[in-house]
């Protein structure tokens, strides 16, 4: 993938085709003559995680896969996606070129958490939509411009624990966690929960983002005698602590997010990823739902070396979100501006976009997601054990947005 990406869908004419016109306006991004409207993000195409840019290929691939299946009443969008290198410094100055310089409508699956809470002040300023962006955080959710599908990582945590004590009945729970926003919102989460069961960690454990060896880190949580262990990371790090805990013969059971139940991660751990738990808000890319399907021909179709998972599904489901606010935008007759695709992602309810649940928005309570399955890595492949059930509601209350 090339360090500036520009790509072109073409949405057809096969659906609704008796909606009323949309008015003649003047918006950031539109060419309401034309029948084209401009997003763009930001993703790792370089730097520590440049796997996470399959996301953005999948956002890519669902526009094209829309538009040979007759799209939405003729319009074209402009994908412009932009290298940042997972620097969120990088991450601002690319969403100003992309604002200032290549005029984008939206954001749609930019990449990241920590880089797309750098770049809240100034899309706020903006009123620049930002849709399905990559990122699990309250800053986010709390944004009355953002609307994520990817849950706090707090009730990812939470959702782990709850299924470790009542499935596994294992109450000695460790944290191994990346030390910035994902992994202090998932230690936030656990401590939260296991208190509301009368609870505490047994042990946790931070790493930097660039760690390559977590050995310390799983003979801290081993030696504290724990029987289960979160890890909330990359795959890359999940992979170093499985090793670590094999050499020592640890024989627990582990947990991670969501992002972490991708073909890659087993390319990185082998078999000791058989009987991890992934607690996600995604079905699993095996699923037999016709939306996934749907992604894994479009993917052999646009990105036949991409591994298929969940990177790929997040962005696939990104990209159909953003199709059905546009779609509901365009039935209303009223004029394709940023404000009013706002107003369009606040009535969202219960929607399924691609891989995903139920996803409701109203203003004052972006959270998209409001439950996880739990899904079993086992000999290549990601089971669903679990099916989608509510984030504990100790947790959900606990960390609720204020409003915006």
């Amino acid at each position: 993938m090339r360090r500036a990406v520009l790509a072109t869908f073409t949405i057809g004419a096969a659906l609704a085709l008796t909606a009323l016109p949309v008015q003649a306006q003047s918006s950031p991004g539109v060419d309401a003559a034309k029948k084209v409207v401009r997003v763009g993000a930001f993703a790792p195409i370089t730097g520590p995680v440049p796997f996470y840019a399959t996301i953005n290929h999948a956002t890519d691939a669902f526009f094209k896969d829309l538009n040979e299946r007759g799209g939405i009443r003729g319009w074209k969008v402009d994908y412009v996606v932009r290298d940042d290198g997972y620097d969120p410094a990088q991450s601002l100055a690319i969403t100003r070129r992309l604002v200032e310089n290549d005029d984008v409508f939206a954001l749609v699956t930019s990449n990241g958490t920590a880089t797309n809470i750098a770049i809240i002040p100034y899309a706020r300023s903006k009123g620049l939509p930002v849709i399905a962006p990559s990122g699990g955080s309250p800053k986010i959710i709390a944004e009355a411009n953002m609307f994520p599908l990817l849950p706090d990582y707090a009730l990812s945590a939470a959702s782990s624990a709850r299924y470790a004590l009542d499935v596994l009945k294992k109450d000695k729970i460790a944290l191994v966690w990346e030390n910035d926003e994902l992994g202090r919102r998932a230690k936030l989460g656990l401590e939260m929960y296991l208190k509301s069961r009368n609870l505490a960690p047994v042990a946790d454990a931070s790493f930097d983002v660039a760690s390559t060896d977590l050995s310390a880190q799983v003979q801290r949580v081993t030696t504290a005698g724990a029987q289960v262990v979160l890890l909330f990371g990359a795959n890359t790090h999940l992979a170093s602590a499985q090793r670590a805990a094999s050499r020592i013969s640890w024989k627990g059971d582990w947990f991670a997010p969501f992002f972490v139940a991708d073909p890659a991660t087993y390319d990185l751990a082998g078999p000791l990823l058989d009987g991890t738990y992934f607690s996600s808000w995604l079905l699993p890319v095996n699923s037999d739902r016709p939306a996934i399907a749907a992604y894994r021909s479009a993917i052999n179709k646009y990105y036949p070396n991409d591994k298929q998972g969940v990177f790929g599904l997040n962005g696939w489901s990104a990209g159909s979100l953003f199709a059905l606010a546009f779609e509901k935008l365009l039935d209303s007759g009223k004029a394709v501006t940023r404000e009013n695709i706002i107003e369009v992602m606040n009535s969202l309810k219960n929607v399924q976009a691609g891989a995903t649940n139920a996803v409701s928005f109203e203003k004052g309570d972006h959270r998209g997601t409001r439950a996880e399955a739990m899904i079993r890595a086992e000999g290549g492949k990601f089971n669903l054990v679990q099916d989608f059930t509510p984030y504990p509601e100790s947790v959900f209350k606990g960390v609720a947005p204020s409003g915006h």
